[in-house]
């Protein structure tokens, strides 16, 4: 059994909390004002506990053959689950992480810190400042997860923020971002419809009952000049224990229906989850 205790610290954005998991050693659950932000196993990080997280890990899986390394730009910190991940599972892969939050940051650093030779850099910064920096056609996979509080921010959302993304991304190369949204969807249908500016290929995935409106949740989008292979991420997706769907092509028009892209002059953050859809306790 776990005996690690908690760790509680003061953040730049809120109070951060590592819980440990009691049924698995050097295994921590991070929370960001009771918010869940980050799972980590030290022991196992091929252990993906977010069903978000294991999507988008099925997406690393895709992004090439089996371990052959990749530049991968991580905007969003957290616990570095999914650097950690690619670290395992593509070895030799040189990753950039981008956290804004510098307490956060410490305090993974002071507790969960990363392995030696794991190729992870990590700065402190706003994401697209770094992403903005980035060289033209750097970035195999480009992975984002940028919540500020429960919510995505506004200059995160935009055609000129996807065009920054399509610039750093190659020509084959793949950008994953965590959403989260609820029925009747306005903040998604728009994401889609800004990609679809930039972008040749979309495609979503998310849990059937959320793409329905039956409750707020987390999907993934994915974003490419080439075309997405949809057929084996349809199987893993659907082999996970809370099954995903993957939407794309005519179907995925449709749910984008008449939404408009977002430009900088209009964007605005995701929209708060209701009380108790993402929190502790």
């Amino acid at each position: 059994m776990n005996e690690q205790i908690p760790v509680i610290r003061e953040v730049d954005r809120g109070t951060a909390r590592l819980l440990p998991d009691v049924d698995r050693d050097r295994a921590w659950l991070l929370t960001v004002d009771g918010a869940p932000q980050s799972y980590v196993d030290l022991d196992d990080p091929a252990h993906l506990e977010f069903e978000y997280v294991r999507r988008i890990g099925h997406v690393v899986d895709r992004a090439a053959d089996p371990g052959v390394p990749l530049d991968v730009l991580h905007l969003g910190g957290g616990a570095l689950t999914l650097p950690r991940y690619v670290a395992l599972t593509r070895p030799g892969s040189r990753q950039s992480v981008v956290e804004a939050d510098r307490g956060l940051l410490e305090l993974v650093r002071d507790h969960l810190p990363l392995a030696d030779g794991s190729g992870i850099s990590v700065y402190a910064d706003d994401a697209r400042t770094r992403l903005e920096a980035a060289g033209p056609g750097s970035v195999d996979l480009l992975i984002g997860d940028v919540f500020g509080g429960s919510r995505i921010p506004a200059h995160l959302t935009s055609v000129e923020y996807a065009r920054a993304a399509a610039r750093a991304l190659r020509a084959e190369g793949i950008y994953a971002a965590n959403l989260a949204d609820g029925a009747p969807f306005g903040f998604l249908r728009s994401q889609l419809a800004t990609f679809a500016a930039v972008f040749a290929e979309l495609a979503l995935i998310g849990e059937p009952a959320v793409l329905r409106g039956r409750r707020f949740g987390n999907v993934v989008l994915l974003a490419s000049h080439a075309p997405i292979d949809v057929a084996p991420l349809t199987r893993l997706c659907a082999a996970d224990a809370f099954p995903a769907r993957v939407t794309h092509g005519e179907a995925l028009a449709r749910f984008t229906g008449r939404a408009r892209p977002v430009r900088d002059a209009d964007a605005v953050a995701s929209p708060p989850p209701p009380d108790g859809a993402f929190r502790l306790g």
